[in-house]
């Protein structure tokens, strides 16, 4: 089978989106058109400081045993699931950071959203193992993003007006 270079991108496209989206992960891609053989490849002056997270301090509810990066990552999907940022749930050091800006106290337990967080998350927990794991084909876990859809407090559901129909089916 001939693949023209369109349709091969494509296809990859739509494969790595697909995982993506079976991993919980965005995927970002760029079009770009292959540089000529005769143009020399731009040159890059300083690759971007990679960010390394510390080792978890005060973790109650998540293992203890996890990285700072995979708690990190862990942070990151909730964030998207409840479209917020780490300042809900956390607050800000007296200590500024290289940036300028006070660095986050991820250990302090002063905010009620921290809290709450760790409530639902036990909560989530909780569905999942004595109730979601004990029905034949449940499908996909029970998430943040379950209720929250991206909102900080879940939007209220309200049902579509009842139609007109015959109850006596």
């Amino acid at each position: 089978m001939n693949f023209s270079r369109f349709k091969q991108a494509a296809v990859v496209t739509v494969a790595v989106a697909a995982v993506s989206l079976l991993t919980g992960r965005s995927a970002v891609f760029a079009a770009q058109s292959p540089a000529p053989a005769t143009q020399a490849a731009p040159q890059t002056t300083a690759q971007p400081e990679k960010h390394t997270h510390g080792t978890p301090t005060n973790l109650q509810i998540l293992p203890k045993n996890l990285t700072g990066e995979q708690v990190h990552e862990i942070m990151e999907k909730w964030e998207g699931e409840l479209g917020t940022g780490c300042k809900t749930c956390h607050t800000a050091s007296k200590e500024l950071g290289p940036n300028g800006r006070p660095q986050i106290n991820f250990a302090d337990d002063s905010k009620d959203e921290k809290k709450t967080a760790r409530q639902m998350y036990k909560m989530v927990e909780d569905i999942n193992s004595n109730y979601i794991s004990k029905i034949d084909s449940s499908g996909a876990p029970v998430t943040c993003s379950t209720c929250h859809r991206g909102h900080l407090s879940p939007e209220p559901f309200v049902p579509k007006p009842e139609a007109d129909h015959d109850h006596a089916h």
